[in-house]
């Protein structure tokens, strides 16, 4: 029983010295949020508690699947200590003595000290312990609990790390040993990656957050949780790479198990995950579509054709491992094709790159390395609901060589609207779209305007030494379209892609 464990525990002599940060939560345009607690444990500690331990009971009702404690108390000024953990039905779930104010437990990730698992209903305690109290104090303590009871979104920190809206750079492809991830140990042997070499690489690139896709598992999840507030420049977002006989997918954003099992290509199987993890709050993301599927990369190719609308809300346009593979990120094998089908059947979906990495050690300057290519999304703030609402969002573009200081932004005004990259014109006939292009870090080469997936020749431009890019104008026809930029440089390679402006028709007049 945990009551037996607990008495092997060492209790720390540690004075809780931090303030907790505040719980968050985030409503859809990245607004920072106060929770409700579920309950609220309040006491008062005296020197009939000094050197004793309290249990304090509340009752967890079914269906909990993730904890969250955040515990105060006053006294501090005359050296009163609290020491405090956690305990559900069976066992002890973690002790953290002094060292933290507050824990999370969940099914797949803790705070450091606690286990996770499931969260059992039934009498939870929380536990107190007095390593010091002097006489005639009297020491309150407050606890709130904090439920969630039915999967979502998770964020591994307390609060955005950043809380300005701009672009950010990252990483939504890459693996650890928790797969198939390797890098070298002390004596140069090729071992399973460990968690925090993937997150030590990702940091020293610059990142500004990563995606940790280790296939079909979640025991990533709780190492992301320990190691995130020592990261807390690199946003660490939850994410598997869900990986089947018929194609692989990337979801992000949620932690629960998700049954990938298929046994047959088409949409009715991929629903039981595709649609769980789009209830849940998550983003679906299909990988490397155009990769042939066979000995060489085992169910690699996309092979699920029956799609409905809004089944997905990202392509992985360009994939790292077949970039070094092929040496072009515009590539037959790379995921163009299947985003331009998407595209012309008037979905709106954002296209993404990834490493694909499965070695941490591999040089930054070469393709397939952590954060080659990089993702760079506008978001709100730096957080999870951050980064799924920027994707959603769609102004998004991909720089190949993952360098830390190429922009490419498209702006389209007609009709007395402005329409970023993501978001829609609504055009009758005859309309005159006008574009603006924001370009840096590319010193010459080409930029060319796709429109419904063609690289038209009058629809490009040359560039040099910096100079703004004057783009030609488009004229509405009063149909749908999508139109996006993408850059070569003066080598003819392709280095940036952007995301679609899109075309709709105009709405109908209300009188």
């Amino acid at each position: 029983m945990w009551r037996r464990a607990l008495a092997r525990i060492a209790l720390p002599l540690l004075l809780v010295t931090g303030v907790a940060a505040t719980a968050a939560a985030q409503d859809k345009a990245g607004t920072v949020t106060a929770p409700t607690p579920f309950k609220t444990l309040r006491g008062t500690i005296t020197r009939a508690d000094f050197e004793q331990y309290r249990e304090i009971p509340f009752d967890l009702p079914p269906g909990v699947t993730r904890l969250t404690v955040r515990f105060s108390y006053g006294g501090k000024d005359q050296h009163t200590a609290i020491d405090i953990g956690l305990a559900d039905p069976q066992r002890l779930r973690g002790w953290s003595g002094g060292a933290r104010d507050h824990m999370t437990v969940s099914e797949t990730d803790a705070t450091p000290g606690y286990l996770p698992g499931p969260l059992p209903a039934g009498r939870w305690h929380l536990i107190l312990g007095v390593p010091n109290v002097r006489a005639g104090v009297s020491a309150p303590y407050e606890a709130q609990i904090f439920v969630e009871r039915a999967p979502g979104i998770t964020e591994f920190a307390d609060a955005p790390l950043d809380t300005h809206p701009g672009w950010y750079r990252g990483d939504l492809h890459m693996h650890s040993g928790n797969s198939d991830g390797k890098c070298k140990s002390q004596t140069g042997r090729k071992i399973g990656c460990p968690v925090y070499r993937t997150v030590e690489a990702a940091a020293t690139r610059g990142l500004d957050f990563i995606a940790l896709t280790d296939h079909n598992a979640t025991s990533q999840y709780d190492a992301e949780r320990a190691l995130q507030p020592a990261f807390d420049k690199l946003l660490l977002v939850p994410g598997r790479e869900i990986t089947t006989f018929f194609g692989h997918a990337n979801v992000f954003g949620i932690t629960s198990f998700l049954d990938w099992r298929m046994t047959k290509p088409g949409y009715a199987q991929a629903a039981k995950w595709m649609t769980a993890a789009e209830r849940e709050g998550g983003l679906v993301s299909i990988n490397h579509p155009g990769v042939p599927s066979g000995e060489q990369c085992m169910g690699c190719g996309w092979r699920v054709d029956d799609l409905p609308a809004g089944a997905v809300s990202a392509v992985e346009v360009v994939n790292g491992g077949t970039l070094a593979a092929t040496g072009r990120a515009d590539h037959p094998a790379q995921g163009f094709n299947l985003w331009n089908r998407l595209l012309n059947d008037g979905q709106h979906v954002t296209g993404i790159g990834g490493s694909d990495n499965h070695d941490a050690d591999i040089p930054a300057d070469q393709p397939g390395a952590i954060g080659t290519p990089t993702t760079v999304v506008y978001m709100p703030n730096l957080s999870v609901h951050g980064l799924l609402d920027g994707l959603r969002a769609g102004r998004v573009f991909i720089d190949v060589d993952g360098t830390r200081d190429r922009v490419l932004d498209l702006a389209a005004i007609a009709d007395g609207q402005h329409a970023d990259m993501g978001q829609t014109l609504h055009l009758p006939p005859g309309r005159t779209v006008r574009f603006a292009l924001m370009l840096k870090g590319v010193p010459s080469g080409l930029v060319q305007l796709v429109i419904d997936g063609k690289a038209e020749p009058a629809y490009r431009a040359a560039f040099v030494g910096g100079q703004p890019v004057a783009l030609p104008d488009w004229h509405s026809d009063g149909n749908r379209h999508w139109i996006r930029a993408e850059v070569r440089d003066g080598k003819g390679r392709l280095v940036l892609i952007g995301n679609p402006i899109y075309i709709a028709p105009a709405r109908a007049s209300h009188r």
